[in-house]
């Protein structure tokens, strides 16, 4: 099924390392290893991808229209075999993006039940 004939909600929840992946792409391409770094880096080293996981989860993004492989920028010179770039679709933005509001409910409900936010009982 196309991505335009879904909802976003129907691939949710996501797992952790798709989540990662469309939290790390923002709105850029990125190679493999520049999204394991830049997941490192944003989740201060709590989430981290090994390359197994990273590209078995894009292979499944692409296919449900998550992502897309693009061309290397101008003046891509890595100096050793070429790069496969990543970008985040509109689609794989209107998933995270239904992801993250899924989550924020979650958090207000486990705030609610004082298991966040300060509580000590």
């Amino acid at each position: 099924m196309s991505p335009r004939k879904r909802s976003p909600e129907s691939l949710l929840p996501l797992t952790q390392p798709v989540f990662g992946i469309l939290l790390a792409l923002e709105d850029k391409r990125v190679h493999g290893y520049g999204i394991m770094q830049a997941l490192a880096e944003k989740t201060e080293g709590r989430q981290r991808l090994l390359p197994g996981s990273l590209y078995a989860s894009i292979a499944r993004m692409i296919e449900d229209g998550l992502v897309e492989e693009v061309a290397a920028p101008a003046g891509d010179s890595s100096g050793g075999p070429s790069r496969r770039y990543y970008r985040r679709t509109a689609f794989g933005k209107a998933v995270a993006r239904a992801e993250t509001e899924r989550m924020q409910h979650l958090v207000k409900l486990a705030v609610s039940e004082k298991l966040l936010g300060g509580s000590s009982e």
